[in-house]
């Protein structure tokens, strides 16, 4: 099966994706807003269409997504390379209501996205709950494989691990330093403070991002999706919870950097340095960034 990764670090920090006029529940995909266009579309392209039912203007959780998930530069290419997109307000009249009742989904709900063929049936069992890059990446590629359609190139995904600590605000920046870790995110698992990674594999390993973790105090356990990849370390499963908002990211609040729009693999690197090395923190800004908050 044919992996679809989210863009390097680097990669996304240097060829940001120009701001668009979306409200921030649906990210910076090019969205079709008509059923009928997007079925058009997928047949003459033979391009199975990635539906989102949203609620625009949205709760915490639908901007969350919005803003983490459908703005990441490397699902955007993917879903506009690879997809018909097709956006569908799940609080609003009209044809968004049509279409809502045809696919029997609820009004003001969580977002839900949808892969549907050229005649409007679903490639994949419609899912529930889908809120992260991580949970989303994998039905993207099983839809894709369902629509009998690959990606000609193969470039490395990135992987994840949990690690524990006394405070999770400590892990995000500390973590967030190590070279090859991608995004941070602060969570809960096994009734412990964790710190969700993910690490670009070309870069560094797990092995490596658990030593150097450790030497800093914040990996006193260690979560896998695959245990056996290394000795000691114990089942990551679907019980792992992220914190709310609020504590995320917590050494960006009160400081400059917290003002800015930044993308999650940015905000992951900047949070590690933003009140211990201010001047590193800005490496990883854009220009334009850098001028705002100057």
């Amino acid at each position: 099966m044919k992996i679809f990764p989210l863009l390097l670090f680097t990669l996304a920090i240097n060829s940001c994706r120009a701001a668009t006029d979306n409200p921030i529940e649906v990210g910076k995909v090019s969205w079709n807003r008509d059923l009928p266009a997007a079925l058009n579309l997928s047949k003459e392209t033979g391009k199975p269409i990635f539906a989102l039912f949203q609620e625009v203007p949205g709760c915490a959780g639908c901007k969350q997504f919005g803003k983490d998930v459908l703005s990441d530069n490397g699902i955007v290419e993917t879903i506009e390379k690879n997809f018909v997109p097709l956006l569908i307000h799940n609080n609003k009249g009209g044809k968004d209501a049509e279409v809502l009742r045809k696919y029997n989904e609820p009004a003001w709900n969580f977002q839900v996205v949808r892969f549907l063929d050229s005649e409007g049936k679903d490639l994949i069992p419609r899912k529930d709950r889908i809120w992260t890059a991580a949970e989303l990446i994998p039905r993207m590629e099983a839809a894709l494989e369902k629509a009998g359609r690959t990606q000609a190139a193969n470039p490395p995904k990135t992987s994840r691990l949990a690690l524990c600590q006394h405070c999770f605000w400590t892990g995000e920046m500390k973590i967030g330093a190590i070279k090859g870790v991608t995004r941070t995110e602060a969570g809960f698992f096994d009734g412990r403070e964790v710190t969700l990674v993910e690490f670009d594999p070309t870069r560094t390993t797990i092995a490596e991002i658990t030593k150097k973790a450790k030497s800093e105090g914040v990996a006193s356990a260690v979560y896998l999706d695959n245990p056996a990849e290394l000795k000691g370390a114990q089942q990551l499963t679907s019980a792992y919870r992220p914190a709310p908002a609020s504590d995320q990211k917590k050494q960006l609040q009160g400081t400059p950097f917290a003002k800015l729009e930044l993308s999650p693999e940015q905000a992951t690197k900047v949070n590690a340095y933003a009140r211990t090395d201010s001047k590193k923190a800005l490496q990883y800004l854009t220009p334009a960034q850098i001028r705002e908050i100057r």
